[in-house]
């Protein structure tokens, strides 16, 4: 039995939920509009600003599908109300990042700088030199673009310098030491 899957969604105000023919599911907020289409194998209902999903029946497949249709549908209705947003940190010296346009520039100890193409629908803010911040509705492209930035220079253990997320902690290690001589 799915617990996420049979958890209900409640629709805030200000956002627009429409289900199509053919379970296409259309949320249009504050933020902008998103449309997916889902299984056959779901069936979408709203009712009195509540959605549900509900499978059709009992075979592992469909198990699967329920609660990974209502997590995605979840991240859809939240993504157009709040949005989401992922936060860089670049740790180093002489490590920094640029935002020219629609490209973002990192120097991270490499003989050349490394450019993205910021994505559409994504929308990247360079606060200062050593932060990113990556915003958008669309969870799943804003996670790509911050893990693929996060890529061009993962931080290492010994001395801690990379691109990482705010919160994330790395695991160091300790250095070579000298043998005593004896």
């Amino acid at each position: 039995m799915s617990r996420i899957g049979n958890k209900t969604i409640t629709i805030p105000s200000g956002v627009e939920v429409n289900v199509a023919d053919g379970n296409e599911v259309t949320v249009k907020g504050p933020k902008g509009t998103l449309t997916k289409k889902f299984s056959d194998l779901m069936n979408i209902e709203i009712e009195d600003g509540v959605l549900t999903v509900k499978r059709l029946n009992e075979e592992k497949h469909t198990k699967q599908l329920h609660g990974t249709t209502r997590a995605l549908i979840n991240a859809m209705v939240v993504g157009v109300n709040e949005g989401f947003t992922k936060v860089l940190k670049i740790v180093g010296i002489g490590y920094r990042a640029t935002l020219a346009g629609n490209k973002l520039t990192l120097n991270v100890g490499f003989s050349h700088p490394v450019e993205y193409t910021v994505p559409e629908g994504v929308s990247v803010e360079v606060p200062d030199a050593t932060t990113v911040k990556i915003s958008g509705i669309d969870k799943q492209i804003v996670g790509q673009f911050a893990a693929v930035v996060r890529a061009a220079k993962k931080p290492e253990p010994y001395g801690g310098k990379g691109v990482r997320y705010e919160n994330e902690h790395v695991r160091r290690k300790e250095g070579k030491t000298a043998a005593a001589k004896g």
